[in-house]
């Protein structure tokens, strides 16, 4: 840090921070930034430049101190928006005359330098933004979640389930229910608080937390779900109804029908409600906590007044010990009368948990709303639930008659059964024949019957049961909006649409009214409710494996500020509802886990462009990870050997053939890595370009599986050099160099050739195999214009460094990156092949590569027609000896290749006019040596131009001259009509051969050819081997 100019005291205000540019008066065009807005604050506008010594009192900078702007997605009403300088405005030199790109956090979008005077009086005159209603933790979580969980089951089915199993059993049925629930409320709250959450409630935090394959499968199904339960509550209102009307001697067709009819018309008048808005909704719920308050206080007061005759005669005696004691233990009764069949018509009633979650979008604050409320409520109800069954079990017996004659008379001699018979009742009649109507194994009304004011229970049963279903409504169309919006599945947008400005989804509450009221037409509540414990479990599974799999992946992103929970039990309780699944309904749980399924792999198969950072990616980056590192400690082996290819493509589109040939044999195989040079100076639009995703998206679109890496160097040569060394990760490296030909070497510049051999050359100091691809037709198909130009390899139409168009692409930090999708071009390798065949001309043993490649390309569908034929050089003496010799070995690796031919004829001299013609391109790289050049001069001059090309070397080189030329005369005899030439590439032996020369060499060996010619060369290590270890 510099020191602040020299005073009689050091005053901390003189080391400021400048702040940095602002949407307002930052100048921007659409070419890049313009460096007179670099320096400019909010404050007075004025510049570090502009600024005299007498005004600067200390260290000035662009650094900006943290804020909360940097980080936010939205903007702040009332005030301008701050952004972070970009690294390039800090380092960069304001002399030097560039442009670094748009950059969507420094600069917000494009600019005009319009006065932000005016720009201040027009946000002035904007309206503040309508902000919807927005809940507390009380109001919003904790009293939704209690209305939610207190449903039909509390008043219609608690007392029959404890006259079932007791009520020791049926404590446990609440406990582990609540257990399941508790851990569950623990797992939401952990997610919830690990980032801003907003609307989509279960299906956001399962979704963002494991991706949007298992996400979206249970946001469709606890939707679905969310719409069933509906119909079980509004079921349950319409039977109490129907239970008064019948006492009332009023019925409208039937019970069963009654019922339908009252459940249609409920859920009618509830949709009415939701569509209202959630004000009126918030409101509706209000009303009925409070009433069920006042129906428990109703209840409690009722256990402890004494018993009237018509009570008692209903089963009704107040507190009991001996009746606790016959209720404590189980009595199956029914089809039903099992564990697990009363566990899972009670567990339902557990299930409203994540009422308060699935209007996170409503929420002021849910990261606190959500753990708060949540467990509150599950404390609270569970409470509730343990001492209505502890009461009701206490003071009400199994099996009534309700009819006041049946006292116990003195004179009776008879056998008495049931409790009834300690306190002067006789109901032994109605318990033989089973025909009894009262007592809590037959009297779902029992909680009324024993209040102290029977309609405020019929009122909390109204209240209960409407404000689940109600809930319920409002829930399913919220998290089906959020999947919607998410477009993971076809066909389901069009109920996305939100309408107001509470965005409320009325398309969603009416899908969910017909599901409901196709379930109501059931109208038998035993029915209805195991087909949602099935859904509700795999959702709290699926919640719990969210986020055992978030904390076990250990990413830095998983940062929850609730701290009280357990991996560890998050997974033990997700293993339990699976089992409890299975336990509950075989059937069923198949059912769900099969639409899950389903479901998963129609997102698998599309793989939705969708980027939440999961815990799955980040699963997927430590098991890779692991991987990578675990294949240091295992010895690289010859049968383990598979050509992992540095292709150098430049940006992919441009290469499309070199592309697919590559792909061809490293296909789920090997490691394939698309390479690209930039030749230019270090700037942000340089680095973009070399490393722009839009290269990766066409390999995707393309369906290649490759890497892709760009670097930007000096020169060509340095930057292939860098991939060379540093490509790879541990034994997952390349080990084979692909590239294109130079195909216009003859009119290029000498040092383009020099500097492209060079290449061949560091290659092989570093023990890379090399392969080079030529076409007759060229590979390189781009026809953008190039911004830069390596001056070394600059003409070609195949040039390595060819680099592309400007990138569309602007880095955000608040919107997705849009890409503009390459063209994709067709190219030969793509084509399923003909019955032709693959030469390989196997004329040097480099170590197998060269016979290896034409195998795994034989491997493919599209190359399994061509038949491989492999040629070598011979004796016309020994031709059938050799022949059965390469034939032996060939055999021996396994390779499947019977066709061999031995070339005697590769010896000879090649025809004089292919001499002449090579001679004549030797000619524009040749050195002059003329009589008046003082011959001192010659070696100074040949240091200054290596790519020259003297006299000694052509006579030192002439052999292996002419046998390129013959090569390719052999070539065109044998081969005219292949798909496919493979030939062993030659070496030029370093000091010995110019790099021009070895080009030419290339050049001759692959001209004028029809087919493709690949010239391979290994790295004379073994590829094959015919040992089995």
């Amino acid at each position: 840090m510099e020191s602040p100019i020299a005073s009689d005291g050091v005053h901390l205000a003189a080391y400021r921070t400048r702040r940095p540019p602002s949407v307002a008066n930052a100048n921007a065009t659409a070419r890049g930034f313009d460096e007179s807005g670099y320096y400019q604050c909010y404050g007075d506008g004025s510049s570090v430049a502009s600024l005299g010594s007498d005004a600067l009192t200390g260290y000035e900078t662009l650094d900006a101190p943290p804020h909360y702007d940097f980080y936010a997605n939205t903007e702040v009403w009332g005030r301008r928006r701050r952004f972070r300088p970009s690294l390039y405005q800090l380092h960069a030199n304001p002399e030097v005359d560039s442009r670094p790109p748009l950059y969507e956090e420094t600069t917000g979008g494009k600019m005009e330098g319009k006065d932000s005077s005016e720009e201040d009086e027009k946000e002035e005159k904007e309206e503040e933004p309508y902000e919807p209603t927005r809940f507390g933790w009380v109001q919003g979580v904790m009293i939704r979640c209690m209305l939610n969980i207190w449903g039909v089951i509390l008043f219609l089915r608690l007392p029959w389930i404890t006259a079932q199993a007791g009520i020791g059993l049926t404590w446990v049925i609440i406990l582990l229910s609540s257990c399941i629930t508790g851990i569950t409320g623990l797992s939401t709250s952990a997610i919830a608080t690990n980032g801003k959450v907003k609307g989509g409630g279960t299906y956001f935090l399962i979704s963002r937390s494991l991706g949007p394959e298992l996400g979206g499968s249970i946001g469709l199904i606890f939707a679905f779900a969310n719409a069933v339960a509906v119909a079980m509550h509004t079921v349950g209102f319409a039977e109490t109804v129907r239970d008064l009307m019948s006492e009332n001697g009023a019925v409208m067709v039937d019970r069963t029908n009654d019922i339908r009819i009252i459940g249609i018309i409920t859920v009618t008048c509830l949709l009415g409600i939701s569509m209202a808005g959630m004000a009126w909704e918030s409101k509706a719920q209000i009303l009925f906590f409070l009433v069920i308050m006042v129906s428990f206080a109703s209840y409690i007061v009722g256990t402890i007044i004494p018993a009237s005759p018509e009570k008692q005669a209903k089963g009704f005696f107040s507190y009991k010990a001996e009746i606790f004691a016959a209720n404590f233990v189980p009595n199956w009764q029914g089809p039903d009368g099992s564990f697990f069949g009363m566990f899972s018509i009670f567990f339902p009633s557990a299930t409203g948990i994540l009422a308060g979650a699935n209007i996170s979008g409503d929420l002021k604050n849910p990261t606190v709303a959500i753990p708060r409320g949540t467990m509150m409520a599950i404390f609270w109800t569970t409470m509730s639930y343990l001492i209505i069954s502890a009461t009701i079990g206490s003071c009400v017996v199994r099996d009534a008659s309700g009819g006041l004659n049946d006292t116990l008379l003195p004179s009776s001699s008879g056998v008495c059964l049931g409790e009834a018979c300690q306190y002067g009742w006789d109901f032994t009649e109605c318990i033989t024949n089973k025909t009894c109507t009262y007592g809590i194994s037959n009297y779902y009304q029992s909680m009324s019957m024993v209040s102290a004011f029977a309609p405020l229970i019929t009122a909390g049963i109204f209240g209960a049961t409407l404000s689940s279903a109600l809930a319920c409504l409002v829930s399913a169309p919220k998290v089906f909006q959020c999947l919607c919006k998410d477009k993971l599945y076809p066909f389901i947008g069009f109920f996305g649409k939100g309408y107001g400005k509470n965005n409320e989804p009325l398309r969603g509450y009416l899908l969910t009214y017909i599901i409901a009221s196709c379930f109501i037409l059931i109208a038998e509540l035993n029915t209805i409710a195991p087909i949602i414990s099935n859904f509700f479990l795999c959702s709290y599974a699926l919640i719990n494996f969210s986020c055992f799999h978030a904390s076990i992946t250990n990413s830095p992103g998983w940062r929850p500020s609730f701290r009280f929970y357990s991996k560890w039990l998050s997974l033990l309780c997700a293993v339990c509802s699976v089992i409890i699944m299975f336990l509950l309904t075989w059937w069923a749980a198949l059912i769900a886990f099969g639409v899950v399924f389903v479901l998963l792999g129609y997102t698998l198969y599309k793989k939705p462009a969708v980027n939440w950072g999961s815990s799955v990616q980040a699963s997927s980056y430590n098991i890779a990870l692991n991987q990578c590192v675990g294949l240091n400690h295992v010895e690289d082996h010859v049968k383990n050997y598979r050509p992992q290819c540095l292709v150098l493509t430049g940006p992919p589109s441009s290469r499309p053939a070199l592309v697919d040939l590559v792909a061809c044999f490293t296909k789920g195989l090997s490691l394939m890595m698309c390479c690209n040079v930039v030749t230019a100076g270090p700037s942000p639009s340089v680095v973009e370009k070399a490393s722009s995703d839009r290269h990766v998206t066409w390999l995707n679109q393309r369906k290649v599986r490759s890497f892709y890496r760009g670097v930007v160097a000096t020169d060509l040569g340095s930057g292939v050099n860098m991939l060379l060394q540093a490509a790879g990760l541990g034994r997952i490296r390349p080990n084979v160099l692909l590239m294109g030909f130079k195909k216009d070497c003859r009119s290029d510049t000498p040092q383009a050739a020099y500097n492209y051999i060079g290449i061949l050359h560091d290659a092989f100091d570093l023990q890379y195999g090399v392969c080079i691809l030529r076409m007759k037709e060229g590979l390189d198909v781009s026809h953008t214009c190039q911004s830069h130009v390596n001056p070394g390899y600059d003409g070609g139409q195949e040039s390595i460094n060819t680099i592309s168009a400007p990138s569309p692409i602007q880095t955000s930090t608040t919107s997705s990156i849009s890409i503009e999708p390459e063209p994709q071009t067709s190219t030969v390798f793509q084509k399923k092949q003909e019955k032709k065949t693959i030469d390989v001309y196997w004329l040097s043993d480099d170590g197998g590569l060269t016979l290896l490649l034409p195998y795994l390309l034989t491997r493919r569908k599209r190359w399994a027609r061509c038949k491989v034929r492999v040629f070598v050089g011979g004796e016309t003496a020994k031709k059938e000896q050799q022949r059965e010799e390469v034939l032996a070995l060939i055999k021996k690796f396994r390779l499947g290749f019977h066709d061999v031919e031995v070339l005697t004829d590769i010896y000879q001299n090649p025809k004089p006019e292919n001499v002449r013609h090579f001679e004549n391109i030797v000619g524009r790289f040749r050195l002059d040596t003329s009589p008046k050049q003082d011959s001192d001069s010659e070696p100074p001059r040949q240091q200054e131009e290596p790519w020259m090309i003297t006299d000694q070397d052509l006579e030192r080189n002439q052999a292996k001259s002419l046998r390129q030329i013959r090569l390719n005369e052999v070539l065109q005899d044998y081969s005219r009509d292949a798909a496919l030439i493979i030939i062993t590439m030659p070496v030029g032996r370093r000091g010995v051969c110019p790099n021009t020369l070895y080009l030419l060499w290339l050049d001759a060996l692959s001209r004028d050819l029809r087919p493709p010619v690949l010239m391979v060369r290994g790295n004379h290590e073994n590829v094959l081997t015919f040992y089995c270890q």
